[in-house]
C-alpha cells in the first residue's frame, strides 16, 4: 500500500517481529505523574495479549465500577507486553495493588486529582526484537535510525491501522457515502484474506447470498458480522437498517480508518520532501502543537531545519484547516478521486468527523541498535500518536 522508503538507498536488515510478547516491549511516557491526593487512582499497569479496551473491561469487572468512569492515556496493541496507566475513580490504592485479573499485572498505584484522558500522553518507549536479521544488522538499522533521527520518520498510521483483513478504511469510506451495501460487503471481508476455514466459508456463503447458511458459519467471535446477518436474514434488502447493528464506536473506527488511509496517500507523495516546508503548507510546531499558514517557505526552512516545525498532511473533516495554493489542490485532487468533500464528513448520528492536521513527520527520541544474542534490538522513543512500525519499515524493508 505504501510506495517506498525515506531512506531507500540504505539497505534493510529483513527479520520478522512479535515472534514472542517480549519481543514487542512498549511503555507510555506520560505527561505529568500522579501528585499523591484526589479521588482518581492512576494504575500503572502491564498487559499481555489483550487490547487497552478488554484491559479496560476486565478491570472494571474485578473492582465492579462503570467502564466509562476509567480513563486512560492511549490504546495499546494486543501483542507484546505494554506498559500504560489507567485511572480509576474513588478506588483506593492498595485495593488496586492487591487486584489479581488475567493478562495483567499491576506495577504502581498512587492518587491523582483529575480523570486521565485520551492525550494526556507525551509518547512511547519501544524496546523491539527483530529476529533472522542480517549478519550486518546492526550497522544496517544504525545508519537507518542516524537519518530518521535528522530527518524525521515518516508520519505514517500503517497497515495495522486498516484491521487484520486491511478493509477498516473500505468500511468507513462506504459509510461516508451513505453506501451501506457496499459498507456491509466491505465488513463482512474477503475470504482471501481469512485462514479459519469456518470464517472463510462463512464469507463464501454470503458472497453466494446465502444469509442463513453465512449466519450459522460465523464463529462466534465474530459478533458484528453476525448482528448484521441476523437482521438481513430478516429483511434482505434493508441495508440501512443492517448496518445499525454496528457498535457506535466501531463505525467511528472505521471512518478514523479511512482517514488514516488518505493521510498515507498524501504522506506517499510528499515523501522525499517531508523534511521541508512549502509556500501553503499548514505547518505544525512540535513544542507545542499548534499549526499555522505558511507565507514564507524561504524564511521557515531554519525552523524546519532545526526540527521545530514539520509539515502537516490532513486528517480530513468538516472544520479541518485547510492549506493553500498547490498544497490546497493536491488535498482536493484526493478528496475528488473519492467523490467526498469536507462536508461529507459532516455526518448524523454521532458520527460526525471534524478533521486534524497531523505532521508528515516526527521526532526519533534516543534512538539505539543493538545484538543480545537472538536478534537485533532496537530501543527507541516516540511521540503519541505515532507508530514503532513506521520505524520498523525503514529497518527491515521488508518484502
Amino acid at each position: 500500500m505504501l510506495k517506498t522508503y525515506l531512506t531507500a538507498d540504505l539497505p534493510g536488515t529483513g527479520g520478522t517481529i512479535k515472534e514472542t510478547p517480549e519481543d514487542f516491549l512498549v511503555a507510555e511516557i506520560p505527561l505529568y505523574l500522579p501528585c499523591g491526593e484526589g479521588e482518581h487512582t492512576f494504575a500503572e499497569i502491564e498487559k499481555r495479549g489483550i487490547t487497552t479496551l478488554e484491559a479496560l473491561r476486565r478491570l472494571a469487572k474485578a473492582l465492579g465500577i462503570a467502564e466509562r468512569d476509567m480513563g486512560y492515556a492511549g490504546m495499546k496493541d494486543a501483542r507484546g507486553v505494554t506498559r500504560q496507566t489507567f485511572s480509576i475513580p474513588r478506588v483506593a490504592p492498595d485495593r488496586v495493588l492487591g487486584l489479581e485479573v488475567q493478562g495483567i499485572r499491576v506495577l504502581s498505584a498512587s492518587l491523582h486529582r483529575n480523570k486521565l484522558k485520551l492525550g494526556h500522553l507525551r509518547g512511547n518507549r519501544f524496546r523491539l526484537r527483530v529476529r533472522g536479521v542480517t549478519a550486518d544488522a546492526v550497522p544496517s538499522a544504525s545508519a537507518v535510525l542516524s537519518v530518521l533521527a535528522k530527518r524525521g520518520v515518516p508520519n505514517y498510521f500503517g497497515e495495522q491501522r486498516y484491521g487484520t483483513q486491511g478493509n477498516s478504511h473500505l468500511i468507513g469510506a462506504a459509510l461516508l457515502r451513505g453506501d451501506y451495501r457496499g459498507a456491509v460487503d466491505a465488513l463482512i471481508g474477503d475470504a482471501a484474506k481469512v485462514t479459519d476455514e469456518r470464517w472463510r466459508a462463512a464469507i463464501e456463503a454470503y458472497r453466494r447470498g446465502d444469509l442463513d447458511e453465512s449466519l450459522r458459519a460465523f464463529p462466534g467471535h465474530c459478533r458484528t458480522e453476525r448482528d448484521l446477518l441476523q437482521r438481513l436474514v430478516k429483511q434482505p434488502d434493508d441495508w440501512e437498517k443492517a448496518f445499525r447493528a454496528v457498535h457506535p464506536r466501531l463505525k467511528k473506527l472505521y471512518l478514523s480508518a479511512f482517514q488514516s488511509f488518505l493521510f498515507d496517500r498524501l504522506l506517499d507523495g510528499r515523501l522525499d520532501r517531508l523534511d521541508e516546508v512549502v509556500d501553503g503548507d499548514v505547518a505544525y510546531k512540535h513544542d507545542n502543537g499548534a499549526c499555522f499558514l505558511v507565507t514564507d517557505a524561504a524564511a521557515e526552512a531554519v525552523r524546519a531545519e532545526a526540527f521545530e516545525i514539520s509539515p502537516t498532511g490532513p486528517l480530513f473533516g468538516c472544520k479541518m484547516k485547510e492549506p493553500e495554493g498547490k498544497v490546497l489542490e493536491l488535498e482536493r485532487q484526493v478528496l475528488d478521486m473519492e467523490g467526498l468533500s469536507l462536508e461529507s464528513f459532516n455526518l448524523t448520528g454521532g458520527l460526525r468527523m471534524e478533521g486534524e492536521r497531523r505532521p508528515l513527520r516526527v521526532p526519533l527520541m534516543e534512538p539505539t541498535a543493538a545484538w543480545d544474542g537472538e536478534g537485533l534490538v532496537l530501543e527507541f522513543g516516540l511521540p503519541r500518536g505515532s507508530y514503532a512500525t513506521a520505524v520498523l519499515r525503514e529497518v527491515m524493508k521488508a518484502a
